[in-house]
């Protein structure tokens, strides 16, 4: 018995020992790297990777104010249309497709709103940069058929009818819209976008009430035509968009037109052809 104990301290005392070499020895362990740095020191290495964050955040992004009328299920936002820009308010729309807003000699459109905006009405031809599509021009062959025609003075038509019943119908035209850019933090405010939008001339249903009048309907759809289509095929923002909404009485939100690189947020991909 005596014997096992002294072994069992002796094996003790040779494993404390054991473990304090190693613990010692453990002070003066260095670490290679399993990849070659190139002579560089941790600081050059750690601006690499500060640059290729901000390659990574180098998207642009188009932030837009969002209003609302929750008690409706409206929600809004406002952009600057034509030279010189004039404000317009506009639906947000994931449903449709063709961004429109009303025009000057507007049949059905309501001269006011219930909402606290002021409605405004697109002129061609009091922008400098505006122009009106014509039957034989690519855009107006790329819209749908359902939603574009010609009739005889050559312009470029669209007529768009909503799940409600309402209807909304006019002409093509090309102008700029000015939007903030958030490029890498900062903020480049009234960059010019070229936009293919439609100009209504006459509502009907829903589209003529001024309780929720606004301005128009921006559609965030998957065809060409849509706003976020075609800010993507310009490369002013990536073909993805945030939509946050608040749910209490006063609306309101924000609506990212492009890619925000955040750990916290999650996208889901829309089903193609859905």
């Amino acid at each position: 018995m005596a014997y096992s104990m002294l072994f069992v301290f002796l094996s003790s005392l040779v494993l404390c020992m054991f473990l304090s070499e190693a613990a010692e020895a453990a002070k003066t362990l260095t670490l290679k790297r399993s990849f070659p740095n190139h002579g560089k020191k941790l600081t050059e290495i750690m601006e690499l990777d500060i640059q290729r964050h901000r390659r990574i955040l180098k998207s642009t992004v188009v932030d837009l104010p969002v209003g609302g009328a929750t008690q409706v299920g409206l929600y809004y936002t406002t952009v600057h249309l034509g030279s010189p820009p004039r404000e317009f308010h506009v639906d947000i729309d994931t449903g449709s497709d063709i961004p429109w807003v009303s025009c000057v000699s507007c049949s059905g459109c309501p001269q006011a709103s219930g909402l606290p905006i002021k409605l405004n009405y697109f002129d061609p031809w009091s922008s400098s940069t505006s122009s009106i599509f014509s039957c034989s021009d690519r855009k107006c062959r790329s819209v749908h058929s359902k939603n574009a025609f010609c009739p005889i003075d050559n312009y470029c038509s669209f007529e768009v009818h909503y799940l409600e019943g309402s209807m909304a119908s006019g002409y093509f035209v090309s102008d700029l819209m000015h939007v903030a850019n958030i490029v890498e933090g900062s903020v480049a405010p009234n960059s010019p976008v070229p936009l293919f939008f439609g100009c209504s001339n006459l509502r009907t249903g829903n589209l003529t009430l001024p309780d929720i009048a606004l301005d128009g309907i921006f559609g965030f759809g998957q065809h060409e035509m849509s706003l976020i289509s075609q800010l993507h095929s310009q490369g002013v923002a990536p073909k993805v968009f945030s939509h946050c909404l608040k749910g209490d009485i006063s609306g309101g939100g924000i609506l990212v037109l492009g890619e925000v690189v955040d750990p916290n947020i999650v996208y889901s991909p829309l089903i193609p052809k859905q």
